[in-house]
């Protein structure tokens, strides 16, 4: 049964989005993905996010372009957290990003960085979401965190010697 539901609105979308699934792969999360826009199948996007919270999904990352509405959309459907990230498009992703971050009062939609980038942050925020629930899942997060900084820690060590 998925815990994270991945939405994007269109296949162009899917280099950048696979940054999410990599991470929610890592943790061991159940995902699905799906290509759905929010202008050519409104409808679908309606039906599919209102049945997430009975089949257990427990946030939504969604990814898109341009007018980048999707994010807006599916949060209108569904109270699960939705976690925006604007695609590369026309204005290099700017006007992806500002369609995303610009949500009505009332309707949360939280927005990371334009990009892999930001999809590979917008699976962590989920992690997160989810391992608020799941002792096991928040201690895996916590030693990925621990792992981070060792790696820093590592090449600030190397980069000293180097300098010396």
């Amino acid at each position: 049964m998925p815990q994270v539901s991945v939405i994007m609105g269109s296949r162009s979308d899917l280099d950048a989005m696979k940054e999410a699934c990599q991470v929610l792969e890592k943790f061991g999360l159940d995902f699905e993905a799906r290509v759905m826009s929010a202008h050519r199948t409104p409808e679908a996007v309606a039906q599919y996010v209102e049945g997430l919270e009975d089949r257990g999904v427990k946030a939504v990352i969604c990814g898109a372009g341009g007018a980048a509405h999707l994010a807006g959309v599916v949060a209108s459907h569904t109270i699960l957290p939705v976690i925006g990230v604007p695609m590369k498009s026309t204005l290099n992703g700017l006007d992806s990003l500002l369609a995303t971050v610009q949500m009505p009062r009332g309707i949360p939609v939280a927005t990371t960085a334009i990009g892999g980038s930001g999809a590979y942050n917008a699976a962590l925020l989920a992690v997160q979401m989810v391992s608020l629930s799941d002792p096991e899942l928040r201690e895996a997060f916590r030693k990925f965190r621990q792992e981070q900084t060792h790696k820093v820690e590592k090449a600030a060590e190397v980069e000293a010697q180097e300098w010396a």
